[in-house]
């Protein structure tokens, strides 16, 4: 994405986006809500036009067996998500999330660096589904990723069963790309 909007930013004179991946590998919304409102403040200029894109929730999702219960629950994960996009109405009315990515169970059931956890197709779509009643309630942009995946050999778009390889980045990129722009965002 930061490739594709820089390269926008030199050739339209209109145009200027700057753009921040503010992921860490392993968050979940509770490390999330502690850091993002800290995070935008080092980063962004008052009255500047913002566009937030959240892709947040596998994390949330994962079952850990010691606890035999999920990383944060269902109603906690809604309420944080919640959160987020209050947070982010702070800061601007451009808000988009991403939907969550299918994993191949048989790679994460567990996971080979942490037999504690496991990711599930099951969990992973019932995340989804929550953050995308949010946003509908919200009247919040979503970018349905899991049912589209899901209906091709997403398996092969993997790169350890559960994070994409580059044609899976690739392929998730082309999707939120075409909604951001096909929706006026950019």
């Amino acid at each position: 994405m930061r490739k594709f909007l820089d390269e926008k930013n030199l050739l339209e004179p209109d145009f200027y986006y700057l753009t921040y991946n503010l992921s860490v590998s392993g968050d979940d919304t509770n490390d999330l809500l502690q850091r993002f409102e800290f995070e935008t403040k080092q980063r962004l200029k008052e009255g500047e036009e913002t566009i937030i894109v959240f892709a947040i929730g596998v994390n949330d999702s994962q079952f850990i067996h010691s606890k035999n219960d999920l990383n944060i629950g269902p109603e906690k994960f809604k309420e944080n998500i919640k959160k987020l996009i209050d947070l982010a109405r702070k800061i601007s009315l451009k808000i988009v999330f991403v939907g969550l990515t299918p994993i191949d169970e048989t790679k994460t059931t567990p996971i080979p660096w942490d037999a504690d956890k496991s990711y599930k197709n099951e969990y992973i779509q019932k995340y989804n589904e929550i953050i995308k009643l949010v946003c509908q309630e919200s009247k919040i942009h979503f970018i349905e990723i899991f049912g589209r995946m899901i209906k091709i050999d997403y398996k092969n778009l993997l790169e350890d069963g559960l994070h994409p390889n580059s044609e899976g980045h690739q392929k998730i990129f082309e999707i939120v790309k075409d909604f951001l722009i096909k929706n006026k965002i950019i």
